[in-house]
């Protein structure tokens, strides 16, 4: 099937990609309603919605990345049961291990400073 005529609009037509349009009310390409075009199974070129990538976890103190603790978005997390939210370990899945390990070793620091000082000053009322 040839074009017919010199002046015809055959070439740019069918180099023209179809139009999509957005299917809920929000018409702005923002970063919250971005869209892929899909071809679906009937052949028709539909616009379908990207969900938001989620973050990792990160530790409140350091800001290293948590592992043991998927990277989902908020309602994913609802989803999870309790065990798949954190690991099973003292601030698990709110501060990693270096910073639970440096945590308990200057509370045991500390401690043991309280009993040297008990001892030093009985020490020095019994002289």
């Amino acid at each position: 099937v040839g074009c017919p005529g010199l002046f015809s609009l055959c070439a740019r037509t069918l180099a023209m990609a179809p139009r999509l349009t957005y299917r809920r009310r929000l018409s702005y390409n923002t970063r919250s309603n971005k869209i892929r075009a899909v071809k679906t199974p009937g052949g028709r070129l539909v616009a379908q919605y990207i969900g938001k990538k989620p973050s990792q976890p990160v530790c409140g103190e350091c800001d290293q990345k948590l592992s043991g603790v998927p990277a989902v978005r908020h309602n994913g997390l609802a989803r999870l049961s309790k065990t798949r939210k954190h690991v099973t370990r003292a601030y698990g899945g709110a501060r990693c291990h270096t910073c639970v390990r440096s945590r308990i070793i200057r509370a045991f620091l500390i401690e043991e400073q309280k009993i040297v000082k008990r001892v030093l000053k009985a020490q020095t009322q019994k002289a």
